[in-house]
Order: C-alpha cells, then structure tokens, then sequence
C-alpha cells in the first residue's frame, strides 16, 4: 500500500496518480487537518516510482510539487480487499438520479426519499479505472445541470470516463441522439460496457478522441475535464454547442482563468454553481 498525504485540492491528482503508478485501487480519507489517500498495490510498490507517478500527476493537473506533503509505503496482511471494498461501496444520489454499483441494493430510506422525485432514474456504474462514478463533486454538479438543462434532442459528453453523463443523458431522453467521446481507449471500453449494463449501448455512440471540427453540434454539450484542458479546448467545445455548455472540473481559484477566456471568445456565463472546491459554469 501507498499512503499519500496531500493539500486538499490534490485528492483527484493523486488518486490518478497512484492509478498510473500501478495502484489495483484508491481510497480518499479527509480528516480536519490534512487528506489522505491510499493507493493498494498487488505487491509493496517502489517509493521512488510512486513519487514520480504523483508528481507527473500534479503537473497535468497544474499544480505544485510541493501538493505531495508525504508518501509512504507499507504492506498490509492478506485479505479480501474487493470484498470489502464493494460491501462499503454505498449508492450516491444526486437529485433524480441514483448511482450505484451493478451489486448494490437500492436501501428503502434512499427509494422512499427518491419517491417524491418523478420519475427517479437509477444508473448501475462498474467502478473501475474510468473516472465518472458519482462520488466526485464535479461529476455531481454536471448531472445537475444535466437535469436542470436537458431537454431531449442531442448530447455530447467530452472526456466520458465511465460513461456516467451519457447514460444519464439517453435514460432521460431514450429519443435523444448522445454522442460522447474520451481520449483514453480503454474509458471508452469501460463506458461502452457500463452502456450495456444499463440498457442504452444502441443509443450512444463511443468514440476514441476529443471534440474537433468534425464533430456534430449537440444541444447539450458537457465538459467535465480541468481547467487547462477546458481553456485550450473552448473554441472547440462552443463550436459544438448549439444550445448550453456545462463546463466542470474548475477549482474555485480557477473560475477566473475560464471565465477570461470565454470573454475573449464573446461568450455568456449563464450561471455558476459549486460543491466544496469545485465548480461547474454553464454557458
């Protein structure tokens, strides 16, 4: 095992890192004082390697070195780690819909409170090495402003992941045309099977890539990617939006920096929302 303590605006760096790195999974713990997340390796992983894994991750993501605060690593007595992981793994709910895991039981208390929601959509997710599974405050934020703005017709996810948005999109509108793409072959593979887990492969149509020229203007287009990537793909991702852009991904301290570059490219915040540290615009 690795144990990484970081700032607390690393957490998603550092379990991509670990990931990279070689880690079978990860898990976050947030205490008052600090972050700690857990990379679990098949066999005691080579510090330096995991140090250099962490500090690439921080530079895609833009941010300092000086994130990783302490790295350690440790072995741990043989157990049935995915056992446990899947028992402690609960359902998320983020207004109607519901995001568990293919095994999970949806609990009467969290049906009950959906209820009064119409027509709650349940979505089963396979946790894997896809980023996209409901746990993330950016990934919450775009399934927000995915119910709040969709209305049916076209839909484009860039940076899929898991697939979460998109099928999100198609149970919504089972009429609606969803395309989403993801630079990574092997998200694309996970989401096309997690596509099928939820009844919707014939809907969407996968693809290897980012948003260009080429591609088909959407009604609603979602970018939940970080803000270099976001700022450097703007032209682009207006371009394929012939109705609302939901741009996620975006620290609080990096709000300005998109908001700059949509100016420069005459476009119209529509509104701004937050959880913890993260934002989501909607152009």
């Amino acid at each position: 095992m690795a144990e990484a303590i970081i700032s607390g605006e690393a957490s998603e760096a550092a379990e991509y890192g670990l990931m990279e790195g070689g880690a079978l999974g990860t898990e976050t713990r947030d205490t008052d004082t600090e972050v700690t997340v857990l990379g679990y390796f098949e066999t005691c992983p080579d510090i330096a390697t995991v140090r250099a894994a962490l500090v690439d991750a921080f530079r895609i993501y833009n941010l300092a070195e000086t994130s990783l605060v302490d790295l350690k690593v440790c072995e741990l007595a043989d157990r049935d780690w995915l056992a446990e992981w899947k028992k402690d793994w609960q359902p998320v709910e983020v207004g109607r819909f519901i995001i568990a895991p293919p095994w999970s039981e949806i609990t009467e208390p969290l049906a009950v409170a959906s209820a009064c929601k119409q027509g709650r959509i349940v979505i089963r997710i396979e946790p894997g090495m896809a980023f996209g599974t409901g746990t993330h405050e950016t990934t919450r934020l775009c399934l927000k402003a995915i119910e709040k703005h969709f209305r049916g017709g076209s839909f484009l996810d860039v940076g899929t992941g898991t697939g979460l948005l998109a099928i999100a999109a198609a149970k919504m509108f089972p009429d609606a045309r969803v395309e989403a793409c993801d630079t990574d072959a092997e998200a694309i593979e996970i989401a096309k099977e997690n596509a099928r887990l939820n009844g919707v492969a014939e809907q969407i149509t996968f693809r290897v890539g980012t948003v260009d020229e080429q591609t088909s203007s959407a009604d609603l287009v979602c970018a939940n990617l970080t803000a270099p990537v976001i700022v450097d793909l703007l032209p682009l991702l207006l371009g394929a939006t012939c109705g609302r852009l939901v741009l996620s991904g975006i620290l609080d301290s990096q709000i300005e920096l998109v908001q700059s570059r949509l100016l420069e490219l005459g476009a119209t915040t529509l509104e701004t929302d937050q959880d913890g540290e993260w934002a989501a615009l909607v152009i």
